[in-house]
């Protein structure tokens, strides 16, 4: 729930890098070995993927955030 709570909160910023940042560092926390074994993704794809500046595939966020057990949702304004 806490990371839900931390990734909706990034989510609202206006700065899409803010949320992407934000993935990285939930995905460091919990360990870029286990989200890479959980995703399929590899190790150093996954830490360059999440660097600042980075533009990572809508694709490898989703495995990242399905490897998390979260999910984004979408609601009316």
């Amino acid at each position: 729930e806490l990371i839900a709570e931390y990734l909706t909160a990034a989510l609202e910023d206006d700065d899409p890098d803010v949320f992407i940042a934000a993935v990285g560092n939930v995905a460091k926390a919990r360990g870029m070995t286990e989200i890479s074994a959980k995703s399929g993704l590899g190790r150093e794809s996954l830490y360059k993927a999440f660097t600042p500046g980075a533009k990572p595939r809508y694709e490898t966020v989703q495995k990242v955030l399905s490897s998390l057990g979260v999910k984004v949702q979408v609601s009316p304004a």
